[in-house]
């Protein structure tokens, strides 16, 4: 979505740069001025302004399992996809409310997917405030000690 709006952003601002170059002053320089074209860059790379899920408030906990497992294998990017797909089919049916809400916490918080992989997987430390039993029950998983295949979401 980012990448539209400045896609937008910008065709609408270079149309409006190359209206002004190629504008009836044929005598003027014709140099290309990229001051007009805005860059856009973060002053820490680190830093991604990431939107905040809306918390569903009286949700059913069999609806909210529901809404986890589709939300589990539709994530992104292939490698949450294969790892949520199949810890939330083998584990989220018997989750009780109060780990179905840390579950949804952890896939839907304010964090990048990239992040929750890279928790799973023990590249990076896991903060405190996702440093729970769903995460160790993640990392245990993501270890696949069994050696399953896991290179298909499985079956609905």
């Amino acid at each position: 979505m980012l990448r539209q709006i400045l896609k937008t952003n910008s065709t609408y601002q270079r149309t409006a740069f190359l209206a002004r170059y190629f504008s009836s002053d044929k005598n003027g320089p014709k140099t290309i001025n990229n001051a007009d074209i805005p860059i856009v860059d973060f002053e820490d790379p680190e830093y991604l302004p990431l939107p905040q899920y809306p918390e569903k408030v009286n949700e059913p906990l069999e609806k909210r399992k529901q809404r986890l497992l589709y939300q589990s294998r539709k994530r992104g990017m292939l490698e949450n996809d294969l790892l949520l797909s199949t810890f939330a089919a083998r584990y989220l049916k018997d989750f009780t409310a109060t780990q179905t809400e840390q579950y949804d916490k952890l896939i839907n918080g304010v964090t990048n997917d990239w992040n929750i992989y890279y928790w799973a997987t023990n590249v990076r430390e896991t903060p405190e405030e996702y440093n729970n039993e769903i995460m160790d029950m993640l990392k245990k998983h993501t270890m696949n000690e069994n050696k399953e295949s896991r290179v298909r979401q499985p079956n609905l």
